[in-house]
């Protein structure tokens, strides 16, 4: 009795279609057949009813598919007791700047011999990843609750404004939003980040005025080159512009209260990673 054949049986048994069977084992429909065959014979019963218009499971066949199960499984945990540690997959987002690099430092710290994996990738598929089992925890920003995902709050990001550096208010310690009605404001489509441009447009309604719309947004860095070249603003996370280098913008803080969006650890609510631990106390690390 081989390990194949019992997978091969599994499959057919909870498909009860050798064609359905044999796609979701990427193999051809005859191999299949062969090895329950194979299987049949060393057992001395047969273990599936076939008859032209459908598939069930014998006596014999209802009685062996928790054993095959359990035996599969048992393989499963046999080789993850040897295996080299997991990897920890984390979404990713711009903006995160230094607070990414001290998490990760920390990380290392308590479990070194971890390693991980980045996905940059947008909101929605990072938290449809992690839902999904994809990724083990994302980086995320003000979302709204998602089934299957708890949100662990981290830390508050600031904006800052982004001028162009020949602008006057480029040189102030700090600005106040209603100071920027006159620009044009390049800002990402709602669709995309909808937490950030309800508080970047609720602040400028707040401040008394209906923020001027720029050009269609693109990369940051099409964006940023714009602001450059022209007269008109955006906002970028604070700890994003510290790694900034672009010499015709500057990058002014908005007078207290300021403008911020909460940062959280996306996980999945059930089975979360072994490592997922070692990465709430490495984020919990990097506040202190």
């Amino acid at each position: 009795m081989e390990l194949r054949q019992l997978s091969y049986f599994v499959a057919v048994a909870e498909e009860l279609h050798f064609g359905r069977a044999a796609e979701r084992l990427h193999i051809v429909q005859s191999a299949v057949s062969q090895q329950i065959q194979r299987l049949e014979r060393e057992l001395g019963a047969e273990l599936f009813d076939r008859s032209p218009r459908r598939v069930r499971l014998t006596g014999a066949g209802e009685r062996l598919l928790p054993e095959a199960r359990a035996v599969l499984a048992a393989t499963e945990r046999a080789r993850a007791a040897v295996a080299p540690p997991a990897g920890l997959r984390i979404g990713t987002s711009t903006g995160l700047g230094a607070h990414l690099d001290r998490v990760l430092d920390a990380f290392a710290r308590r479990a070194p011999d971890v390693p991980v994996e980045l996905y940059s990738l947008p909101v929605g598929e990072r938290l449809a990843r992690v839902a999904g089992g994809r990724l083990d925890a994302a980086f995320v920003r003000a979302v709204e609750p998602v089934p299957g995902i708890r949100v662990h709050p981290l830390w508050p990001d600031p904006l800052v404004a982004a001028l162009p550096a020949a602008h006057p208010l480029a040189d102030r310690a700090e600005i106040g939003v209603e100071e920027l009605a006159g620009l044009p404001l390049a800002l990402t489509e709602r669709r995309t980040n909808p937490a950030l441009v309800d508080l970047v447009v609720g602040a400028c309604r707040e401040a008394g005025f209906e923020p001027l719309p720029g050009p269609s947004p693109g990369s940051l860095q099409d964006t940023l080159a714009s602001i450059g070249a022209g007269l008109l603003w955006t906002v970028v996370y604070a700890s994003h512009a510290r790694v900034l280098h672009s010499p015709r913008v500057a990058f002014v803080p908005f007078r207290a209260p300021g403008l911020s969006l909460a940062t959280g650890l996306a996980v999945p609510a059930v089975t979360p990673s072994p490592h997922l631990a070692a990465l709430l106390l490495a984020c919990d690390d990097h506040e202190h």
